[in-house]
């Protein structure tokens, strides 16, 4: 599966706080946020932060996909 942080944007174009202003708040390093703007993993302590900034929940910010992959584990095993 990956994550998406489309919602998170879009949450912060709603509530009118710029990406900077957020990792300012939250006091994420400037490497965690671009983990974030790439879509890739963070510690749940970050998550934590940013939910508390933006006074939301984690499926309010973020999506899980699920990728079709043709080497997927075989319920049958």
């Amino acid at each position: 599966m990956k994550v998406s942080y489309k919602k998170l944007w879009i949450l912060c174009a709603e509530k009118e706080i710029t990406r900077a202003e957020l990792r300012k708040k939250a006091g994420l390093s400037s490497a965690t946020f671009t983990k974030l703007g790439k879509n890739q993993e963070v510690n749940l302590s970050v998550l934590l932060r940013i939910a508390e900034v933006m006074d939301c929940n984690a499926g309010d910010m973020m999506d899980f996909i699920k990728e079709s992959n043709s080497a997927a584990i075989d319920p049958k095993e």
